[in-house]
């Protein structure tokens, strides 16, 4: 099982190109294995990176579309094969019988050669026979099996069955419009540094270079085509970082009209720094960025480096530690914002981590839920009257916002609630921090849908308090 995930931790966006020149066997290969391994309970960040660097872009774009269809051909194999195949064959025939569901690039008698060859790297040759077999009767009945797969809540949804059936009752009007949205690629959405430049200035060298993008929310970018992060230009030089729109929303919501210089901002959970640095960005603080854990704080390091921040007028603290044990970091001082960008399910950002909805148990989100409520009331006590504090989620789920923020609000009679968007809705465009405050509450904002796909955001939740 892989640690709670925040947005911002590895947001990429959509698929890469596959190599023409890489065989589509080597890369079913490490396809199978991937996709074994999360059957198995490891993440795809943890499983990538070991994916030979030739190979790594063509198995990252392959395994991404199988597991959107993870559901649906899992329930196909259990109607082809009378037994379960070992686990790397397994994955092997996930993967392309979801290529050959989209029919997306490859010819299907190619799909089913490449499969077959994939075995001998697999070491299960002795099962070429079956792999053949499975695909070659899939293609005979393909829409016959279809419809029987597609009848199956598994094979409809394409998410496990616990997970559809919270957010049926979580967003009742809205659980099919997320559950479709977690299955389409997320588009690149860039931040711009605006201690290097003005977005319009950005927005420029990007359409001297004719790429296409559109403004979202106060500081950033969707790119119409995702590009390789090297490529952006300025990359090296800090001028721009990629983060979802909805995770850019954090900065001006804590700092809301401003602080005064100096002010004492905390980032209780900073890893990999992305809004930490947004808010260093946008202001003049000192700013304490903790995590949990010591090999991810670094990320934050990095992360602050490359974009040459801290910038004159801000101080940052960069520490590894559990919030929640305020007694092993806190030096006394109260802080006059707080940011807490909790660890959660992750399942508002399942478009640009299609294994966390099968790598996700259903108690995980009441144990995250609880550790979220126990970092609020750790970190409350921190905060100087007439401080800000904000509670971000990247969760669709009720239990890992609105319920933890009114629990949290009927417990803390010196909580003032702010404007702020609770749940932010499907479908629709936020342009700015204002704008997201009059969203509604009580529903999730995730991938728009129609003519606005590239434009949205992941699924968050926000709750903003002042102490009174």
């Amino acid at each position: 099982m892989p640690p709670p995930s925040k947005a911002g931790r590895a947001v990429r966006s959509a698929q890469p190109v596959v190599p023409t020149l890489v065989p589509l066997s080597a890369q079913l290969a490490e396809v199978a294995r991937a996709i074994a391994a999360v059957r198995q309970g490891r993440s795809l960040a943890a499983v990538l990176p070991h994916v030979p660097a030739p190979l790594r872009p063509g198995v990252q774009a392959l395994v991404f579309g199988a597991l959107r269809r993870g559901g649906e051909t899992q329930v196909l194999l259990n109607l082809l094969a009378k037994r379960a195949p070992p686990a790397p064959v397994a994955g092997l025939l996930e993967a392309a019988l979801a290529l050959l569901v989209d029919g997306t690039g490859y010819a299907p008698h190619t799909v089913v050669d490449q499969a077959v060859r994939a075995l001998t790297p697999l070491r299960q040759p002795a099962l070429a026979g079956f792999v053949n077999a499975c695909l070659r009767r899939f293609l005979r009945e393909r829409e016959a099996l279809l419809a029987q797969a597609r009848a199956t809540p598994l094979g409809r949804w394409n998410h496990p069955p616990w997970w559809v059936e919270r957010l049926q009752r979580d967003h009742p009007q809205r659980w099919r419009a997320i559950l479709e949205a977690d299955d389409q690629p997320a588009p690149m959405v860039l931040r711009v540094n605006r201690r290097h430049g003005s977005r319009d200035a950005y927005l420029a060298q990007l359409a001297a270079l004719d790429w296409a993008a559109e403004p979202i929310g106060e500081d950033g970018l969707v790119l119409a085509d995702a590009v390789p992060v090297q490529q952006l230009p300025g990359w090296a030089e800090g001028a721009v970082s990629v983060q979802d729109g909805a995770a850019q929303l954090a900065a001006p919501l804590l700092l809301g009209a401003g602080l005064s210089a100096g002010a004492r901002v905390l980032d209780a959970c900073a890893a990999p720094g992305g809004k930490s640095a947004h808010l260093l960005e946008r202001a003049d603080i000192e700013l304490w960025a903790l995590d949990a854990d010591a090999a991810r704080i670094e990320r934050v390091r990095e992360t602050l480096e490359r974009l040459r921040l801290p910038a004159a007028g801000s101080t940052v603290t960069v520490r590894a530690a559990d919030a929640g044990s305020v007694a092993d970091w806190w030096d006394g001082r109260p802080f006059d914002a707080i940011l807490l960008d909790a660890p959660c399910s992750a399942s508002g950002i399942v478009r640009r981590h299609p294994d966390v909805r099968w790598l996700r148990q259903p108690d995980d989100v009441d144990r995250l839920a609880a550790q979220q409520r126990r970092l609020l009331d750790a970190l409350w006590p921190l905060l100087a009257r007439g401080g800000r504090l904000l509670y971000a989620t990247c969760s669709v789920f009720r239990a890992e916002g609105a319920d933890v923020a009114a629990d949290f609000a009927a417990r803390h009679a010196d909580a003032r609630a702010l404007p702020a968007p609770g749940h932010l809705l499907p479908g629709r465009v936020v342009a700015d921090a204002a704008d997201a405050a009059d969203a509604t509450p009580g529903f999730v904002f995730g991938p728009a849908m129609g003519d606005n796909a590239r434009r949205g955001m992941d699924g968050f939740f926000y709750a903003l308090w002042t102490k009174a």
